[in-house]
């Protein structure tokens, strides 16, 4: 593992991005003394959400609230600068994030480490891995959309890597806005123990400020872009809302937290710092999730998200973190968060990153420290490798690899330019070694390069980099199926090859049988080599060339025979003393075939593959219909928890497009896998197409000559 850059920090998770326009600040600037000596008061957070929920805005609210940078900008770069954390040219000019950036604030002598992740499904792999590192999350929803297709799969990752978090309900300026109906949203479609901590003051063009029912105040946001936090009292028409809102959010804590539950049962009314307490308590088990509202575009609600961050998501002490013994893979270690450079180092690198400064790689420490110039210990290869140069740390878990989705999509690309291949090679490098779902295969029978992600937009951006980033513009297609062609009954095959020119001449007969979907077991001993027991071929041997040699003595010459095989099964004939050579033979062989193929029902293999979509349910029957049309068989389906798994043979030439088919279908909420099953022939329309195809190309080529 080459490592030319580390962000690295002592006992927590660092994970940054590079700012080009502000690095030298940024190496420059020291942590507090408190966050460097108190593991307790660092929080590792990621922002996740739906597509245009609003994360990377908030994340810009964040970064200027907390005095990391002077000035917000807009998503979409509309005053030629864009936000902190889109930092490619392409993310601007799409007003998307595509990979995941991260930063670190302070906030109340607190280090807040903070991930911004993609919100588009394409990208998925990067709020996997950000959520794979993180203690604590934020999930961003919109007053107006609410639950999203993303906001399930970002709530399985985090129920997969046991984060827990806040939500935060943003965009109260919008038209339509009801925060009400997205709790019920999260409490329903994401299953969620949840309450309101805050209540907003006003909606849409009428959104003032947010009313905190922990603490019983309403915060007002002036000054230079809202960055005044005024407190003040509840309004006298909003009191007793509050009043049954705050009861709530103390029963709801109570029904998952024992020490609340005691108090409640006794009528005793929770202070402000037992009810803190409970609500982080529960929070961090995962056993309730607290709801703030706001609007980040508006600069409102923005300050009071920091302070729930800080009281209710974990610092890296109360996250148990494990190691595998290198001597006992079995055994589990725990691991000590506690900064004591004495104990052995022990870290995880979970992402690369090249760019202008070499290859960034980024750790999550989890015990021990790492100086500059100290050397750790890559366990996959067992080599030493020395650190040159740390700029800072970000943090990963310890048991397993995160989860990478298979790739659903794939195209067949090639620069226009022969002379750009150089940069289509180091491109297609860079782009492997930063995106675990993005690969790269080269087809030996096509001769094609096929790169495979996880949609139609994520392949999109990539083909778009290497023009814009490596002046290599490509062509993109549609890959190339491997079709494969067999027969569809045996035939019997008597050839003679003579030809007499003289002196020695050629002469060569060959006598067999070709036969499919049968193998003959064991070699014949009789007379008739056509006659020889027969029995059924396996399914997955159907592309396989069994070849058995039941010549009997010298009637053929044991040296011709591998020219034979390479056409023939069952091979007997004669040979001729002198004009008997390798090349009679070869030729009598290629006569052979094009005597018997014809007469065998030749016929076309198609790959098929085995398709998993899985789904919620209200979706099944248009998914099947789908499936139907794509002439799949389905096979099985599993049903748990409101999704249901449908499993399926398909034949891969109809499963391009697929992927936004189903995201069409299930309003992004599906998602499926498939790999290889076997051959099987093809239906009649496809092998009359490829027939056609092939006429035409031989036709062309025919004429071009």
């Amino acid at each position: 593992m080459g490592i030319t850059s580390l962000l690295l920090q002592r006992c927590g998770v660092q994970l940054v991005k590079r700012n080009t326009q502000r690095l030298p600040v940024f190496i420059r600037r020291k942590l507090s003394s408190q966050s460097l000596n108190d593991v307790t008061a660092i929080r590792n957070i990621g922002v996740s959400a739906h597509i245009d929920s609003g994360k990377t805005t908030l994340t810009e609210r964040l970064l200027f609230y907390t005095g990391r940078i002077s000035h917000m900008h807009e998503v979409r770069g509309k005053d030629n600068v864009g936000a902190t954390m889109d930092f490619m040219d392409l993310e601007r000019e799409r007003g998307i994030t595509i990979q995941s950036a991260a930063t670190y604030i302070n906030w109340k002598n607190t280090e807040i480490n903070i991930i911004d992740t993609p919100g588009h499904v394409d990208f998925t792999v990067e709020v996997e891995r950000a959520l794979r590192v993180l203690d604590g999350a934020i999930l961003v929803l919109c007053a107006v959309g609410g639950v999203q297709s993303q906001t399930l799969t970002v709530n399985r990752q985090m129920k997969r890597y046991n984060v827990p978090c806040i939500a935060f309900i943003n965009k109260l300026d919008r038209m339509g806005a009801n925060p009400s109906r997205v709790l019920s949203q999260i409490r329903a479609k994401l299953q969620h123990t949840a309450a309101f901590a805050q209540l907003p003051i006003g909606l849409e063009s009428e959104v003032k400020g947010v009313i905190d029912l922990v603490r019983w105040r309403a915060y007002y946001f002036e000054g230079n872009q809202g960055s005044d936090v005024v407190e003040g009292v509840i309004p006298e028409d909003m009191v007793e809302e509050c009043t049954n809102k705050r009861q709530e959010l103390i029963e709801t804590v109570a029904n998952v937290d024992e020490v609340l539950g005691e108090m409640f049962l006794e009528e005793v009314q929770p202070t402000e710092e037992q009810l803190i307490a409970a609500i982080r308590r529960a929070t961090i088990k995962r056993c309730f999730t607290p709801v703030f509202v706001g609007s980040a575009l508006k600069n409102k609600g923005v300050q009071p998200l920091l302070d729930g961050v800080v009281d209710y998501l974990p610092n890296p002490k109360e996250v148990i973190n494990f190691a595998s013994d290198t001597e006992n893979p079995d055994e589990k270690v725990e691991l000590s968060s506690e900064k004591d450079p004495s104990l052995p180092f022990v870290g995880l690198a979970f992402k690369l990153e090249a760019g202008r400064f070499g290859q960034l790689t980024y750790l999550r420490v989890y015990q021990g420290s790492l100086k500059r110039g100290g050397f750790i210990v890559n366990t996959r290869t067992g080599k030493r490798v020395k650190v040159p140069r740390i700029v800072r740390m970000h943090s990963d878990t310890m048991e397993e690899p995160i989860f990478v989705p298979d790739p659903v999509i794939s195209l067949a690309v090639e620069p226009k330019n022969k002379n750009d291949l150089a940069q289509f090679s180091k491109a297609i490098n860079r782009f492997t070694r930063e995106d675990p779902t993005f690969r790269v295969r080269y087809d030996d029978e096509s001769r094609e390069t096929i790169i495979s992600g996880m949609g139609e937009l994520h392949l999109d951006i990539y083909t778009e980099r290497m023009r814009t980033e490596y002046n290599c513009p490509v062509i993109a297609g549609k890959p190339k199926v491997a079709f494969r062609e067999t027969i569809g009954k045996e035939a019997n095959f008597d050839y003679l090859h003579k030809k007499q020119t003289g002196g020695a001449g050629q002469f060569g007969r060959v006598i067999g049988r070709i036969e499919a979907t049968r193998l003959i077991t064991k070699p014949y001993q009789g007379d008739n080599p056509l006659k020889c027991p027969l029995y059924p071929m396996p399914e997955d041997k159907v592309t396989e060339i069994e070849f058995v040699d039941a010549t009997v003595g010298m009637n053929i010459p044991k040296n011709f025979i591998p020219s034979i095989e390479k056409l023939l099964f069952l091979p007997v004939g004669a040979a001729h003393g002198v004009d008997s050579s390798e090349l009679a033979f070869k030729l009598a062989a290629i006569g052979a075939m094009r005597e018997a193929f014809p007469k065998a029902a030749p016929l076309i293999l198609e790959p098929v593959m085995s398709v998993e979509v899985n789904i919620p349910q209200e979706f099944q029957g248009a998914v099947i219909s789908g499936l139907n049309r794509r002439h799949g068989v389905i096979t099985g389906t599993d049903a748990a928890e409101g999704y249901v798994t449908i499993y399926a043979d398909v034949p891969l030439n109809d499963m391009f497009g697929y992927s936004t088919e189903l995201r069409s279908q299930t309003q992004g909420k599906g998602e499926f896998s498939m790999e290889y099953s076997k051959y099987m022939s093809a239906s009649q329309q496809v092998q009359a197409e490829l027939m056609e195809k092939f006429d035409l190309e031989r036709l062309r080529k025919a004429r071009s000559r």
